[in-house]
């Protein structure tokens, strides 16, 4: 749930109601971050956990990210704005590892497109902060042999794929992945992907996960920092299914369909943050305008079930 949807009010709502919250800090510099485990304490006592992004791996060609960028200036002109323009590509990774572990520890840090290094797998361990791994595949899942657990994400996860490389997801459902990944380690498995009911939390228990992963069920919360477009899009019935696509950040992630993925999925450089950078301020734009067609609407598979109700009746609503 990065870029804002995990605010500290939503952590520490669910964190009272007897979930693990976790603040998503990709996209977030360290400082930021900083602040808003800061923000977390001052509102529970009990553990929460922050999610970060590994760097990326990928060496894209300048040409195609230019090619990319030409092809949103309508977009921008209709929107009265400019794409944006690559930055850093390390989202402060380094920053962040380091700010975590010069504080007092969080329960847990979650990492996604990727494993850490072992280094800082054992520096967070020492310092008393459990280990989890994003895994979407039963191969990725065998790479992580230190982590203290392993997340399962299904492909009918919202937002991105992580995927350890900037490819498509195996094609793993959620409830095969348990069960793929449970015959090749005895790690813990959180399981995650479009589990938006106390049956989908019962069935993934069952297949052998200790715990359920939400994200999209708790968008529409009054504790989310979801945009106001994005929350009234999970409930218009115009949207009726969603893609896979690369067209907002250069890597894949589930979405609500609207025009802008129909338009741009097909010409996106497989480009991570690059793409990012460059559609940031026509996502700004659109939001700022209500134009729900010209923005991320995340979005797992059973986005359905999102209901406008406070964080903590969420929680009761998904537990068994």
């Amino acid at each position: 749930m990065a870029g804002g949807a995990s605010t500290p009010e939503l952590v520490a709502a669910c964190a009272a109601a007897g979930a693990l919250g976790f603040l998503g800090a990709g996209y977030q510099t360290a400082a930021r971050m900083r602040a808003d485990v800061e923000a977390v304490r001052a509102l529970t006592a009990r553990p929460f956990g922050v999610n970060l992004f590994l760097p990326s791996p990928d060496d894209p060609d300048p040409a195609d990210i230019a090619a990319y960028r030409t092809r949103l200036l309508p977009d921008a002109a209709r929107l009265d704005t400019e794409p944006g323009v690559p930055r850093a590509r390390d989202d402060d990774f380094d920053a962040k590892v380091e700010t975590l572990l010069a504080g007092p520890p969080v329960a847990v840090v979650s990492f996604t497109f990727g494993r850490p290094s072992p280094d800082v797998v054992r520096a967070f361990q020492d310092a008393g902060t459990a280990v989890v791994m994003t895994v979407t595949s039963p191969d990725e899942a065998r790479q992580c042999p230190d982590a203290d657990a392993l997340c399962v994400q299904g492909i009918e996860a919202g937002a991105h794929q992580g995927t350890f490389t900037n490819a498509e997801s195996a094609g793993f459902g959620v409830r095969e992945l348990v069960s793929a990944v449970r015959d090749v380690t005895r790690q813990p498995l959180l399981a995650a992907g479009g589990l938006g009911t106390r049956a989908h939390v019962a069935e993934v228990l069952a297949l052998g996960a200790v715990a359920a992963q939400a994200g999209t069920a708790f968008l529409r919360s009054p504790e989310s920092g979801a945009s106001a477009v994005h929350k009234a899009a999970l409930g218009d019935p115009r949207f009726t299914e969603t893609t896979l696509t690369r067209a907002f950040s250069g890597r894949f992630a589930r979405g609500l369909t609207n025009r802008f993925i129909l338009r741009h999925s097909d010409a996106v450089p497989a480009a991570y943050p690059d793409v990012h950078y460059l559609t940031s301020p026509l996502r700004r734009a659109a939001a700022a305008r209500g134009d729900a067609d010209g923005l991320n609407l995340w979005a797992g598979t059973s986005w359905r079930s999102a209901a406008p109700i406070p964080a903590p009746e969420i929680v009761a609503a998904l537990t068994p």
